[in-house]
């Protein structure tokens, strides 16, 4: 396991998707941070297809072979119940949850136009609705805590992308699910305030089977640390105690960057008194885009626009 202070002994750690990639760096960083790792991962290939209990388990040996304590859960959880078992291990296991990481997750890339049905719903239920079922599980233990007097001092970190905030070609149904986890993370941040939990996203940049094929990745490793270990110290600081002041951010982490990701704002607008008709609305609406910052492109970056140190 990667060297690492002890920011967070004695704490149990859930993590989906941790068999490979960014999941298993995941893991292995909160092990060596002195946290208790439930380590979740189906096993299957890149398209969600097929199921190995070996990536899973592979990471439990290689924690304990560090000296860390881990478990092995292939709990699927994109159902609700393969993510209340997932959830029901961890506390029949170690008695807590105090971090959730989300970070499972299936590419089926296709254009809008040749994109099947069960394309769009395999995708859509790894990442939105695993991120929501286990979110669902942990928070009902978290408020049964409360309830009965306990402190919780917990957190969730799901995992968003930049193909979703910013936008990528051929990902609708990734990119959808992603922005729909940046969303959810900040409303779930609100609801859960109140029981001791805090929730944050992360938005990754870094080499792994799911990006590696990719044009921009190549690029940018040219020049950078693009591996998935450089991204799981903020994970393993979000989910550490230090973090409770942080709740409701969305970060991008790539390549020793770590930015704070500021969601939809207001930008030019028109008002008047009276009800729009189509023609004022024609009259307007043209100039507000002329005068409104453009959309970022793939890496965050507002073309002619200077970026904010």
């Amino acid at each position: 396991m990667p060297a690492s202070h002890q920011s967070c002994a004695g704490r149990v750690a859930v993590v989906t998707g941790a068999g490979n990639g960014l999941g298993r760096a995941h893991a292995l960083s909160l092990a060596a941070a002195g946290a208790k790792v439930v380590v979740n991962d189906i096993g299957g290939a890149l398209d969600g297809t097929g199921a190995s209990g070996f990536p899973a388990q592979s990471v439990v040996d290689e924690i304990v072979a560090g000296g860390g304590e881990a478990v092995a859960d292939t709990s699927d959880i994109s159902t609700m119940d393969g993510a209340g078992a997932l959830i029901g291990q961890a506390i029949d296991t170690y008695g807590n949850i105090d971090v959730l990481v989300n970070n499972a997750g299936i590419l089926r890339d296709r254009t809008v136009v040749t994109m099947s049905e069960a394309e769009w719903d395999a995708v859509i239920a790894v990442h939105l609705k695993g991120t929501f079922a286990t979110v669902h599980h942990a928070a009902k233990h978290w408020r049964a805590r409360s309830k009965q007097g306990l402190e919780n001092d917990a957190r969730v970190i799901n995992t968003s992308s930049t193909s979703g905030l910013f936008g990528s070609f051929g990902q609708t149904n990734y990119g959808a699910a992603k922005a729909g986890i940046a969303a959810f993370t900040i409303i779930a941040s609100i609801e859960l305030a109140g029981y001791g939990v805090t929730v944050n996203a992360i938005a990754p940049t870094a080499m792994t089977r799911m990006s590696e094929g990719t044009a921009g990745i190549q690029q940018l490793a040219q020049d950078r640390d693009m591996a998935p270990e450089s991204v799981s110290p903020v994970v393993v600081w979000l989910g550490s105690p230090q973090s409770r002041d942080v709740t409701g951010r969305v970060f991008a982490v790539i390549g020793g960057t770590i930015a704070v990701l500021e969601g939809w704002v207001y930008g030019p607008e028109s008002h008047r008194d009276e009800r729009w008709t189509v023609e004022d609305v024609g009259a307007v609406l043209p100039d507000l885009v002329a005068r409104a910052a453009p959309n970022a492109d793939v890496f965050g970056k507002r073309p002619g626009f200077a970026a904010q140190p």
